[in-house]
């Protein structure tokens, strides 16, 4: 049986001067987790330590984070960012229990005028 999803946090800490290129990078690789079976994807920089980097993924399923987590795209990221962040690095998993968003109206088509 497979084991339940969730939604998954992983702190990620850059080095030194290194921030603007894992934020970059970060936006790259999080979006993959779609291919993986994921639901959702986010990742948040701090604003009071820019160096600081929590990204989440939604998995229903936890044998869907571990093939991503496990995916050669993702080994090649972190061997390829090793210097750009701190380890250890952790994954670890959370329960979503509350959630809401405020859905933007459409936006009213201006009536054409005629001349």
């Amino acid at each position: 049986m497979a084991e339940k999803g969730g939604v998954v946090h992983i702190i990620w800490y850059a080095t030194g001067f290194r921030a603007e290129v894992m934020e970059e990078d970060l936006a790259k690789i999080a979006p993959i987790a779609l291919r993986y079976g994921a639901t959702h994807y986010s990742v948040h920089r701090n604003r009071d330590d820019r160096y600081r980097f929590l990204q989440t993924a939604t998995f229903e399923r936890a044998d869907d984070w571990y093939r991503y987590w496990m995916s050669q795209e993702f080994i090649d990221f972190r061997v390829l960012h090793s210097s750009c962040y701190q380890v250890p690095l952790i994954y670890s998993w959370n329960d979503l229990v509350a959630d809401g968003r405020l859905e933007e109206e459409e936006p009213v088509a201006a009536a054409a005028t005629s001349g």
